[in-house]
């Protein structure tokens, strides 16, 4: 029997409506078990490790990254798959964060949640969850994991984590990977496709990485921006990393007091980095003469990153490497798990 660990943070999955107040509460293990018999049922061992208190999303932070990431690394050599329930709003950060803190991964690792609570007659919380546990324990006919990466599974969709981001606050769709296709398709059966899966040398031991800073930034361009607004911005005090979403493919106003700031800026250390406000497609700098002011400024390419992606990758990379801008450099405009796809 393959064996499942089941990670619950939190999220409107785990909630249920109090019996007086009839508000949404988050619902303690043995009440979220008795909703879900079905996950003690099956062909799979699922075992339960529940953060206490349970953790709205909107309250996830780096600490909790590394809770989540500590009890993958404890019990990898117990368990053949891992399943995180979350809540969504932030899902995209906290399993983005997740696949550059676990180099080498070997095993799946499978964000899900609901968007209505399990306690909910219409909802889509034990669909989601009971597939999410199947991938999570699905091996091929050589007994290896099928989709051993940190992926989210939503609706009937496994998507690989640090392309996704959250599209719907409604449908029960919640997520889309724009620039990526899904990993696994599930219907009457789950339809992999391991040619669109990133599998690492199973010879290399798993490695956590767990020092985050936090001194990063996004920086939004619109017409009409003023030059205080993006000075204050850069000039924060502690600040090494900035997200610049910018328009189209990558393009920004040619306003020479913005290719000073951001000159200024990353003459002081500061490295910025270049992300398209468009859900899909590719920063392409140098395409337009509108963006070869900020290839001179010395902005560096996010290509066809998410900003869930590239914010978690910054804060990982300043907090593995202090010090090293030089590297960090390097490594933000490198595929390092499967985040972006650089320019042929």
């Amino acid at each position: 029997m393959n064996k499942v660990l089941l990670i619950s943070t939190g999220g409107t999955i785990t909630m249920v409506r109090d019996a007086s107040s009839h508000a949404l509460v988050p619902a303690d293990m043995e009440t979220f078990k008795a909703y879900m018999p079905e996950l003690f049922e099956g062909s799979v061992q699922v075992d339960i490790q529940a953060f206490t208190p349970l953790i709205d999303s909107s309250d996830i932070n780096p600490d909790c990254w590394v809770r989540m990431a500590q009890i993958v690394y404890d019990n990898y050599s117990a368990y053949d798959g891992f399943v995180i329930l979350h809540g969504t709003d932030t899902m995209s950060y906290s399993a983005s964060a997740l696949s550059f803190m676990l180099e080498n991964l070997g095993k799946p690792v499978v964000f899900t949640g609901s968007q209505l609570p399990v306690g909910v007659l219409r909802s889509d919380a034990k669909e989601n969850l009971l597939t999410a546990i199947e991938i999570a324990a699905a091996k091929d006919e050589d007994g290896n994991p099928i989709v051993p990466e940190v992926t989210i599974y939503f609706e009937d969709r496994l998507f690989r984590a640090n392309r996704t981001t959250k599209r719907n606050a409604e449908h029960f769709s919640a997520f889309n990977s724009y620039n990526y296709p899904a990993l696994a398709k599930a219907g009457v059966h789950i339809t992999y496709l391991p040619h669109l899966v990133r599998y690492n040398d199973l010879s290399k031991p798993l490695k956590l990485h767990k020092q985050f800073d936090c001194n990063v930034a996004v920086l939004k361009l619109f017409p009409g921006i003023q030059q205080t607004v993006v000075r204050a911005l850069l000039r924060t005090r502690g600040l090494k990393g900035v997200v610049l979403e910018t328009f189209g493919a990558g393009n920004a106003p040619t306003d020479k007091w913005l290719y000073r700031e951001l000159k200024a800026a990353v003459d002081r250390g500061i490295i910025i980095v270049n992300k398209t406000q468009c859900s899909t497609g590719s920063v392409e700098m140098g395409l337009y003469a509108v963006s070869l002011n900020l290839m001179k400024a010395g902005v560096l390419s996010g290509y066809d990153i998410t900003t869930e992606a590239l914010l978690t990758k910054m804060m990982l990379l300043f907090g593995e490497n202090p010090g090293n801008i030089e590297l960090v450099r390097k490594l933000i405009g490198m595929d390092l798990c499967g985040e972006l796809t650089i320019d042929k």
